[in-house]
């Protein structure tokens, strides 16, 4: 369910900035059901829009009274600049790539950075049974889903 803008989207700072190696979009979180989620990739950016952290655990904490953080969660549209991907793949796992289970850990704990994208279009993950129904109900109304009907039938 992902659109051509939201791809667009995420290529534009490799296309604007020579110095950008990888991006990637992140949009809202909208309930604390889903901030709590670990299935749920969260970030926290700087004032730049560079990812700061990303955890499956809720980021930033909520534990200390403060109530309204802002809640934002990965949307897994990476691109990277080639060359930075053969360098990336050359790269061993690092540690907290390894504790938080986020492989963009490894471009922060390498000293890089991750140019995010904030976006409002909703991206569903699927990661168990009630994703996948949750997925499927929302495809009987996606816009572009004639589209690629069409391209599979006619390929």
């Amino acid at each position: 369910m992902i659109t051509p803008e939201m791809i667009q989207a995420a290529l534009q700072p490799l296309l604007d900035n020579k110095e950008i190696k990888i991006s990637n979009l992140y949009s809202e979180i909208k309930t604390v059901a889903e901030f709590e989620d670990p299935n749920e990739v969260k970030v926290v950016v700087d004032k730049n829009e560079f990812a700061l952290y990303f955890s499956r655990e809720p980021i930033p904490s909520r534990k200390k009274g403060v109530t309204k953080v802002p809640m934002h969660k990965q949307v897994c549209i990476i691109p990277f600049d080639r060359d930075f991907l053969l360098e990336y793949n050359s790269m061993e796992q690092t540690t907290l790539e390894k504790i938080e289970s986020v492989d963009m850990m490894r471009i922060l704990e390498n000293g890089m950075k991750v140019k995010m994208v904030f976006t409002k279009q909703e991206s569903y993950a699927v990661d168990n049974q009630n994703d996948l129904k949750h997925v499927v109900e929302k495809m009987k109304f996606d816009k572009l889903l004639k589209h690629y009907l069409v391209s599979v039938i006619t390929h």
